[in-house]
């Protein structure tokens, strides 16, 4: 009776496509962002919050919910976080105007960050040691693989059945994915039974103490801002150049997809030996570079040419997150501290991410276009190359 259904994916696999479900809910305002701003007036800065607030839950409660899950259970706190998105997404289009949506949007980012944050150690517990460096970067492109799916169905199905409908859309997802989780992942052992205030002040002081969660999550904010800056705002600055939408969805989805190849790589490369510094340092100065050539204006660059080096800023870059979610269970201060450790790296990376948005809008808004991008994430790549270089000199837990 089994083998009708061996094409499905395992219990890992289930957890890595809750993960994309998730992040969809993160990736479905990029292509949403010029109907919502004609329909409910915003301007660029109230854009980049939308796109922005999504991160305050992770950015306050990271580390928190990380040493919570491991004390309450990983695939509860995955199951609770899905159908918070659920929920959230499903009230969206019901609100009133730009308020309501941006206190959803934060809701939506509690909800994401339950569902995520607990993954990296639910997919070490279900697979074997060999496989956890591959199937770790596999995890790394739940973020990109869901921009993707936003970015290529959104501009197609928005103007068609317009924004409510996408964002009830999202909540589907999420909603069969809870599903889904509940049937195949295995139940927590003893879950619950480490939900003592004291146990878990120990493991938060354990990771706080330590030096590799802090670099870690130091490299995981400087990436993840800087390259959610630039795909989040990726298509209305393709939309102004005058492409049709359906150029905007297949480019801007595919500059998004190629951020995978990077994270399926870099598992690979650190199982050949390839030192997680070199690695992350060479990410960062190639998304330095990339981002320089697409907005400067020194050269005169086609549109062609600058998509060419936003295609090198995504692909290479996303060695980054790969290695990083990697080096995160190395550098744990102990196996019980793995989600606390992620869940830190998570609130890291959302401060990064809800901080470079509005930023870079408000840049952009001053300067009366994009050609100064580049220096918020020229910033970001130079602090991500000193971080690399002193997580290299950190001796590994294993």
């Amino acid at each position: 009776m089994s083998a009708p259904r061996s094409w499905l994916p395992g219990p890992a696999g289930v957890v890595i496509l809750a993960g994309v479900a998730a992040a969809l809910h993160v990736a479905k305002l990029a292509p949403a962002l010029p109907t919502l701003r004609e329909s409910l007036g915003l301007s660029l800065a109230q854009a980049g919050w939308l796109l922005s607030t999504v991160q305050g839950a992770g950015m306050l409660l990271g580390a928190v919910m990380g040493v919570f899950a491991d004390g309450w259970g990983l695939r509860r706190c995955m199951l609770t976080g899905l159908l918070v998105l659920t929920l959230a997404s499903a009230l969206g289009p019901l609100g009133p105007g730009f308020e309501a949506l941006l206190a959803l949007r934060a809701l939506e980012g509690f909800g994401f960050l339950m569902a995520t944050m607990p993954a990296a150690a639910l997919v070490r517990r279900l697979v074997q040691p060999a496989r956890m460096p591959l199937m770790l970067g596999v995890w790394g492109t739940y973020m990109p693989w869901a921009t993707a799916m936003a970015l290529l169905l959104g501009p197609a199905l928005i103007p068609a059945l317009g924004w409510a409908a996408w964002w009830w859309l999202a909540a589907a997802c999420t909603g069969a994915m809870a599903g889904w989780v509940l049937a195949v992942v295995p139940r927590d052992p003893l879950a619950g039974a480490g939900l003592k205030w004291p146990a878990l002040a120990a493991r938060l002081r354990r990771t706080w103490t330590s030096a590799g969660p802090w670099l870690v999550a130091g490299a995981f904010a400087v990436y993840s801002g800087q390259w959610l800056a630039v795909i989040g705002f990726l298509p209305s600055i393709v939309h102004q150049a005058g492409w049709s939408p359906s150029a905007v969805a297949w480019v801007t989805a595919g500059l998004a997809a190629v951020n995978m190849l990077g994270n399926l790589a870099s598992g690979p490369l650190q199982a050949r030996g390839v030192a997680p510094a070199c690695l992350l340092s060479f990410g960062y100065a190639v998304m330095a570079l990339g981002a320089w050539l697409a907005f400067q204006d020194v050269w005169p660059l086609g549109l062609a040419a600058r998509m060419g080096a936003v295609l090198c800023f995504s692909m290479v870059g996303g060695i980054i997150p790969g290695t990083l979610f990697a080096q995160a269970v190395r550098h744990a201060p102990d196996d019980d501290t793995i989600s606390t450790t992620v869940g830190w790296m998570q609130q890291c990376s959302s401060l990064g991410q809800f901080l470079s948005p509005p930023l870079v809008g408000l840049l952009a808004a001053r300067v009366g276009g994009w050609q100064w991008t580049w220096v918020i994430t020229g910033l970001c790549s130079l602090a991500g190359i000193a971080l690399a270089q002193g997580l290299g000199r950190l001796r590994p837990r294993r």
